[in-house]
């Protein structure tokens, strides 16, 4: 019997294997500005091969989002896509989860944190899950 692994959706989340998953970036040693998954050039400063590996942080706040009405057969809508500007530095997209999809319910600047599940149960040819992070209000504040 094959043993099937849970395999990140990006490259930048990490950890899988010791179930402790986080997000990595690269933070660039001239300017100090971070990024999501690896660089070689920085869009900021413009230096090249200047970076170095950083564990992204858990949490952050709701920088911009959209509340998506029409996607591909399969996804359920509606669902919430987000921008999140994460503590320490760095933004990333994602989806936000545990909140209802309507204006109402969500507020620019609320503080979020990172969580990882099953992508929407997908597989591929072995059977293999994968894993995906998204955003949900922060527990803590």
């Amino acid at each position: 019997m094959n043993e099937t692994l849970a395999l990140p959706v990006v490259s930048w989340l990490k950890g899988l294997e010791t179930n402790s998953p986080y997000l990595e970036g690269s933070q660039c040693c001239v300017c100090d500005v971070i990024f999501s998954g690896d660089r070689l050039h920085c869009s900021r400063c413009g230096a090249r091969g200047k970076f170095k590996s950083i564990r992204l942080a858990s949490e952050g706040s709701l920088y911009s989002y959209s509340i998506v009405y029409r996607s591909f057969p399969g996804v359920d809508v509606p669902y919430i896509s987000a921008i999140v500007d994460l503590d320490m530095g760095g933004t990333i997209k994602g989806n936000l989860i545990n909140v209802d999809p309507k204006p109402e319910s969500i507020e620019f600047g609320m503080k979020l944190e990172v969580v990882f599940g099953d992508a929407l149960g997908r597989k591929d040819k072995a059977g293999n899950s994968y894993i995906s992070y998204f955003f949900q209000p922060a527990t803590r504040s």
